[in-house]
């Protein structure tokens, strides 16, 4: 639902639990005075200095409450763009609830989840692509996350997408143009040429849907497939890795039904492993379904580990279960893929035939010892995806892929109109798509559903 702008809205936002200091935050055109009724500062003037911190009381009529501070924030240099307080008060539970209580008795109410970020952009403080940013900031595990939020937040994403817009809306107004000239079969702009720029923007809008496969790993963490027979110690490494006891560890194969899924950080990035079921031909039918499952887990995976017992000596038979991989795993030859021999600790001897086999990153370890594991990581760490975190436009935002891959695809039609010289107003009609597709991303074409949708997901508070 889009909030109603004259009400006045509160929310704690700082995090749940007891603290030494909490924040409660307000909005709203009437906020200032209504707060004016509840604390008291010897130092505040009628009205306040704007973004400046007061050190007073929270009053319950003659009552205090809390020793506070409190900082003023004027419409429209706030983060909603209305007039903003934030209430810095001792983090306790009880003092919060009546704290709260004395703003709902004064007017105010509170806040939905992201209602603070819907008045921003509602405010024009912020376009919908920064908004949801914000969300994405918050949410950050890792410096790779963390800076392409920051980009998008800076705007980088909605400066392109708005040179697109313009260049789709010269373009538009030219087919446009002859259309209102039919009759004089006037043409203002070569058709080559024409073409030509239809192709460059959609390329463009290629280029930013492709970045969505590197925005996703960042955003959520680079996926790694733990696969490997049973008893090679699967279980043991995603545990050492993880520095917790995560999975269950046996010597009875087959104790690993279903894929167990936790994350670590290493460098800027968050790898997300995924310990799966040991790969063997089983009579046990829940044992086969995980089985199944493990090899879809690794097909979804950016990156493999292979693990194998280092004391294998055949390197005929190694090479012989990676095959059986290649088979069983979907776009094997485009993953990232790393051998792990496990059980060093047992090794007499290096098995023999490794040496056709080195196409692939190879790496000694005891994950019951602990030993070689700061060398894997770093062979993790190499194997990332090889792109700049950091680089100005990087897509994480399935709403934001799915629109430009929709984008895409009309201009495509449009490409394809003019090479079949259609009429211009069905080529126009596509190219007008992808300027709605557009303004739905900043949210210059916006609806109450979608807006609930995406607001929905923040926290409250922000």
């Amino acid at each position: 639902m889009i909030p109603d702008l004259r009400e006045n809205i509160f929310a704690i936002s700082t995090a749940p639990g007891t603290g030494a200091v909490a924040i409660l935050r307000l909005s709203g055109t009437e906020s200032h005075q209504k707060v004016f009724g509840i604390f008291r500062s010897k130092n505040l003037r009628e009205k306040p200095d704007h973004a400046q911190m007061y050190y007073g009381e929270i009053f319950e009529g003659e009552e205090i409450v809390d020793r506070v501070l409190s900082v003023f924030f004027h419409a429209p240099k706030s983060y909603t763009g209305e007039n903003m307080t934030e209430i810095h008060c001792h983090g306790s539970a009880y003092i919060l609830d009546r704290i709260m209580q004395l703003l709902v008795n004064a007017g105010f109410r509170a806040a939905e989840p992201g209602e603070f970020s819907m008045r921003a952009f509602l405010n024009g403080k912020m376009d919908l692509l920064q908004a949801e940013a914000v969300n994405d900031l918050v949410l950050s595990q890792d410096k790779g996350s963390h800076k392409m939020a920051m980009k998008q937040m800076r705007g980088h994403f909605s400066k392109r997408l708005s040179e697109l817009r313009k260049e789709l809306i010269d373009l538009t107004a030219l087919f446009e143009l002859e259309l209102d000239f039919a009759e004089e079969d006037v043409e203002f702009a070569n058709r080559d040429k024409m073409l030509s720029n239809v192709i460059s923007l959609k390329e463009e809008v290629d280029k930013l849907a492709e970045s969505f496969k590197l925005g996703n790993v960042l955003k959520h963490g680079i996926p790694v497939a733990i696969i490997g027979e049973p008893n090679v110690g699967k279980s043991t490494l995603l545990n050492k890795l993880l520095g917790e006891e995560r999975a269950i560890v046996s010597e009875i194969p087959g104790t690993t039904r279903d894929s167990i899924e936790d994350t670590i950080h290493l460098g800027q990035h968050s790898f997300r492993f995924i310990d799966t079921a040991g790969l063997r031909e089983s009579r046990d039918a829940i044992e086969s379904i995980g089985v199944q499952r493990s090899y879809e887990k690794a097909s979804q995976s950016h990156l493999i580990l292979l693990l194998f017992d280092a004391t294998e000596k055949n390197g005929d038979l190694i090479k012989a279960k990676i095959e059986d991989f290649k088979i069983n795993i979907k776009n094997f030859e485009q993953k990232k893929i790393i051998l792990v021999f496990n059980k060093t600790d047992l090794m007499v001897e290096a098995p023999s035939g490794l040496k056709e086999i080195l196409e692939y990153d190879c790496v000694f370890i005891s994950a019951k010892r602990n030993e070689n594991l700061e060398e894997l990581k770093q062979h993790l760490l190499n194997n990332t995806i090889g792109n700049d975190p950091g680089q100005d436009i990087v897509v994480s935002n399935v709403r934001h892929y799915e629109a430009l891959k929709a984008s895409s695809k009309a201009l495509e039609q449009s490409a394809e109109h003019i090479r079949m010289q259609l009429p211009n107003d069905l080529t126009a009609s596509h190219l007008r798509e992808v300027l709605h597709h557009i303004g739905n991303l900043t949210g210059e074409i916006s609806n109450e559903e979608i807006l609930s949708s995406i607001f929905g997901n923040f926290c409250i508070g922000k």
